[in-house]
């Protein structure tokens, strides 16, 4: 399966789309532009999200760039939560799993307890498993409590 096009919508809304080199730990409101030699607190990000050895402090990107690689991005989140559940999905159910993926990471999806459930036809722990994850370095996060609701509103079929 492939993230359907409402999916995209919903992650660019979600990740927001930073035309610079930020700190993922910033709240929105006091993002900065992270310069070499800047103090990194979380993970140094650009565009819709996007993460990795090629973000280096000072980059700018155009929008054109970000899309390009949310969508180069987006494939190997897919192919883990096509190869990670083993229970039948629904769309907008493999979209909230490919968003929730993208935001805490491969890793942390395929070990987590929601897949586990998930896996042994446990669909309606999803919801609630989804909302353990709203914290990041040990600090509860407003947008990331959004994010888990609308994730869960997704699965249910909203």
């Amino acid at each position: 399966m492939h993230l359907s096009e409402n999916g995209i919508k919903l992650l660019a809304q979600f990740e927001g789309c930073i035309l610079f080199a930020y700190d993922d730990f910033d709240s929105p409101k006091s993002r900065r532009h992270i310069k070499p030699g800047d103090k990194v607190h979380g993970t140094l990000t650009i565009g819709f999200g996007h993460t990795g050895a090629d973000v280096k402090p000072g980059m700018t990107i155009t929008a054109d760039e970000a899309e390009d690689l949310l969508r180069k991005d987006l494939g190997p989140f897919e192919s883990a939560v096509d190869l990670a559940v083993t229970t039948v999905l629904n769309q907008h159910q493999f979209d909230a799993l490919v968003i929730f993926a993208f935001n805490v990471g491969m890793g942390n999806f395929r070990g987590s307890t929601l897949l586990r459930k998930l896996n042994s036809g446990q669909y309606t722990a999803v919801p609630s498993e989804l909302m353990k994850w709203t914290k990041s370095k040990g600090k509860q996060m407003q947008g990331l409590v959004n994010r888990r609701k609308a994730e869960a509103t997704l699965w249910s079929g909203g």
